[in-house]
């Protein structure tokens, strides 16, 4: 089993902080972002991808895969049954995120679910059939705003992110499925650094169609890599969802100011009474009170708001987490 680190030193953190934002940057690139040479920069990042502190991955867009349907559950378990049902939830290849929230009898989790019959049978005979299961409410995210996704827990100063990740192009219009997608993704879901030759072996394709494939998919925003890291390494020590309701007429301009604070790395729009679900990483619990009083406080649209902090990480882009520790003698264990 692999254990991540408990701790990171100022130059890995920036490191970890430029994967973030873009997953697949060249050691050239990353080196010239943080002024560092690329002699550091591959010294340093190795051992982190090693020990699987750094995961590369991707995401599919499920607005995308008219297939997919993309689900955010907040499920209420029995607490002493809570880490069973977190780890059988996190081992469903159709959860994205899966986390334990803070009153240790609640799970939220995201679903990419495979068209109707899936979420009916999950919603109509999983759930009900789990003994551990008390309650849940489902919410269908109607639009992921992507610009969440550049959070780097303040460790880039805005030239930083600008070097490293140039304005992009306005997205493209999302290229046609082709047959090849299918492997690409696969690859790439299993390592989202794989190099085009490697995606090209995968695929049955050239170095040179794997690239300019990758290159639709991505600013098709058909696909989004990721890189997925225990955010208290980079010093968020205070990680929350926030269920937003806010008046309809007002969603989309709340939704795009929350979307670009520093803090948020996730804001989606979804139904039911709480429309605008927002993942907040923070320095600790007193960043998260001012995120609240100065960032959602001015906001006339939003109505009622429940904040959630988190307690644990089970998953996370797909990724199961893994732990930063042994586990002790006293730890539950999974199926007890």
């Amino acid at each position: 089993m692999q254990i991540m680190r408990q701790t990171l030193d100022e130059t890995d953190r920036r490191i970890a902080a430029a994967l973030l934002a873009a997953p697949r940057a060249s050691w050239r690139a990353l080196a010239r972002c943080l002024e560092l040479s690329e002699r550091t920069v591959v010294r340093r990042v190795t051992p982190l991808y090693a020990d699987g502190t750094l995961r590369a991955t991707v995401v599919r867009n499920p607005a995308r895969f008219p297939h997919l349907i993309p689900l955010a559950l907040r499920i209420r378990c029995r607490p002493h049954k809570i880490r069973q049902v977190a780890h059988a939830l996190a081992r469903r290849a159709d959860t994205v995120w899966v986390d334990v929230l803070s009153g240790g009898d609640e799970i939220s989790t995201i679903f990419f679910l495979d068209g109707p019959d899936a979420r009916n049978t999950l919603l109509l005979r999983d759930l009900p059939a789990t003994d551990a299961v008390d309650s849940w409410t489902s919410h269908t995210l109607l639009r992921v705003f992507p610009t969440a996704f550049r959070w780097t827990a303040g460790l880039l100063s805005p030239e930083e992110r600008a070097r490293l990740t140039p304005e992009p192009p306005p997205p493209t219009a999302p290229p046609a499925p082709l047959d090849l997608d299918t492997a690409l993704i696969a690859a790439l879901t299993e390592d989202g650094r794989a190099t085009y030759t490697e995606l090209a072996r995968r695929a049955g394709t050239t170095a040179l169609t794997a690239r300019r494939r990758l290159d639709a998919l991505v600013r098709g925003q058909v696909l989004r890599p990721a890189t997925e890291i225990d955010l208290a390494l980079l010093g968020a020590h205070a990680e929350a969802l926030l269920w937003i309701a806010v008046r309809p007429g007002a969603l989309q301009e709340t939704a795009r100011i929350l979307a670009v604070h520093p803090q948020v790395r996730f804001c989606a729009a979804t139904t039911g009474p709480a429309n605008l679900v927002v993942a907040l990483a923070a320095a600790d619990l007193d960043a998260l009170y001012t995120f609240l009083t100065d960032a959602v406080g001015p906001l006339d649209g939003v109505t009622a708001l429940d904040t959630t902090p988190l307690l644990a990480t089970v998953k996370r882009t797909g990724l199961i987490r893994h732990p930063s520790r042994t586990p002790g003698p006293s730890d539950p264990k999974e199926g007890a």
